[in-house]
């Protein structure tokens, strides 16, 4: 009988599909910690699958104005994301179609899997002045052209981005650097947005006396006022101008030149003038009924709101959403935002318009990787609003006909049809409107987000530099001198509304150009961060 039970346990212990109890209950702190130990970072974009959850729980974040991100959940599973970089032969993600910086994504996001944050950090600033910005606000075109991403859901390179600065700061490893000595030189930076912070870091460095002037009473520009809270926190911000002010750069708020200060004396001044002025001169839509009382370009919705944030004494009035149906006409990045803000100011119902198609989930035939996929995303404003009122606030192929009034001088609603986009032979689009689609939609406050046409024209009409049809500053031959003597242009005022990844870019490499013509020669990094010694003696 005895030998009978050995033999039987015997049997029992030969049988791989018998296992003991205990060891059938998953440990989750064991396989975690087994995969910090060993993770195979040769096979790592098979065997990892990409983060899915960057943000806090849309019920969860919709209640507040903290920023979305969950930052612990990504900082925690950053080494197995980072493991997902192949590290190809030819990055595509630094690549003209990938990050207009040329960050060396391949070589910090091997730095993270092998934990070495410090010298991910020197990698990372070799190329960007500002990764705490592009890590939350970029829309990551780096991502549409990494190689994983042509069968598998793309390395999260934002993400480590961001990790990456943020980390820095809380170790306090990003601390001010002024430049050891002074060139003697003066160079005015008009314009406080992305790429006139990146000018005046890099011009700064390059030993240049920097002052920056700001028409708005608060250094930032798009990236202070353009973008809500809960995208970019203002203390984020706020803790760059300062060091940048710790390291000798002077900024002048409240001082609008070409009004309140003459663009000419400027240019007398200064050995050099830097126009980063933006897109500011937002796209209308002149329809019958555009002059009644609540219809807003979502810049100036979104500003307020922020000010309002801030401490500043600005009376709300009726640019709120509070208890109103809300119809916001574009459904970009500044769409979504509108859409975020007026949530959670407590709007009665919210509405998008895109005069668009709606666009495929995957890749069409006409857009290969590795161009910026144009799929269909969902953005953190769509999932809140999709989970408080159940469907998705955006309408596709929508155009406005003509707005309501209310009878008091006020908007009420909106007349709308539908349209169809046919392509012809030549691959052209055009459109046509759906007859008998035509609808109505209630709307109290209406925020248009439809883009930007150009730089406001005031301070170009000043200083005589020439334009282009959509009254951007012409810098021929790509070296971003103006037409006029010793004015240069940067960012969306040169090259029309565009991404914060442009505009650094430009900031920087219009820096370059100021530091060649000012010095003769420079030793200012160029693109992807290669410093090339430039000189103009001999050329």
């Amino acid at each position: 009988m005895a030998k009978e039970k050995v033999k039987e346990t015997e049997n029992v212990a030969k049988n791989s599909d018998i296992c003991d109890i205990e060891a059938m209950v998953p440990d989750g702190q064991l396989t975690e910690k087994k995969m910090n130990v060993v993770l195979d970072k040769m096979r790592g974009f098979m065997t990892y699958k990409r983060e899915t959850a960057p943000y806090r729980p849309p019920g969860e974040r919709l209640k507040d104005w903290n920023e979305i991100y969950n930052f612990p959940r990504v900082r925690k599973g950053l080494r197995v994301q980072a493991a997902r970089c192949m590290e190809c032969g030819v990055p595509f993600c630094q690549s003209s179609h990938g990050c207009p910086l040329g960050n060396i994504i391949p070589k910090w996001n091997d730095l993270i899997y092998q934990d070495n944050w410090e010298e991910a950090l020197k990698q990372l600033l070799q190329t960007n002045n500002f990764p705490e910005f592009t890590g939350r606000v970029c829309p990551a075109p780096c991502e549409g052209a990494c190689v994983l991403g042509i069968n598998e859901p793309a390395v999260t390179i934002k993400n480590i981005e961001c990790a990456i600065i943020d980390n820095a700061f809380e170790r306090g490893w990003i601390k001010p650097e002024p430049p050891l000595k002074r060139s003697g030189k003066m160079v005015a930076v008009i314009g406080s947005g992305p790429a006139g912070m990146a000018a005046a870091a890099q011009l700064n460095k390059a030993g240049h006396l920097v002052s920056v002037y700001e028409r708005n009473n608060r250094i930032g520009g798009l990236l202070q006022y353009g973008i809500p809270t809960m995208k970019l926190s203002k203390a984020v911000v706020q803790r760059r101008v300062e060091l940048m002010a710790a390291e000798g750069i002077l900024f002048h708020t409240g001082v609008n030149v070409g009004t309140d200060l003459s663009g000419l004396d400027v240019l007398e001044k200064y050995d050099a003038v830097l126009v980063t002025t933006g897109a500011t001169w937002p796209r209308d839509l002149p329809i019958p009924g555009r002059q009644m009382e609540g219809i807003y370009f979502a810049m100036s919705f979104l500003e307020r709101w922020q000010k309002i944030q801030m401490g500043d004494d600005i009376n709300l009035g009726v640019l709120t959403a509070e208890n109103k149906n809300v119809l916001v006409v574009g459904g970009g990045d500044t769409g979504c935002d509108c859409i975020g803000t007026a949530l959670r100011q407590g709007a009665k119902s919210i509405t998008s318009f895109e005069i668009l198609p709606e666009p495929l989930p995957g890749r069409a035939d006409d857009n290969p990787w590795p161009q910026w996929p144009k799929i269909f995303r969902v953005d953190y404003g769509h999932d809140e609003v999709k989970l408080k009122w159940g469907k998705d606030p955006r309408q596709y192929s929508v155009l406005s006909k003509e707005f309501i009034d209310n009878g008091n001088g006020q908007v009420a609603g909106i007349k709308t049809v539908q349209v169809e986009w046919t392509k012809d032979d030549k691959g052209r689009w055009s459109m046509k409107e759906v007859e008998g689609s035509e609808k109505t939609y209630k709307a109290d406050l209406v925020l248009l987000a439809m883009g930007f046409l150009g730089p406001e024209k005031y301070l170009n009409a000043q200083l005589g530099v020439n334009e282009d049809p959509r009254s951007n500053i012409l810098t021929p031959n790509g070296k971003f001198n103006a037409s006029v003597a010793k004015v240069y242009a940067a960012g969306d005022c040169r090259r029309g509304q565009s991404l914060v990844v442009h505009a650094i870019n430009e900031g920087r490499q219009a820096a370059r150009q100021i530091d060649l013509d000012l010095t003769t020669a420079t030793s200012l990094p160029g693109p992807g961060g290669v410093i090339q010694l430039m000189s103009t003696v001999g050329a």
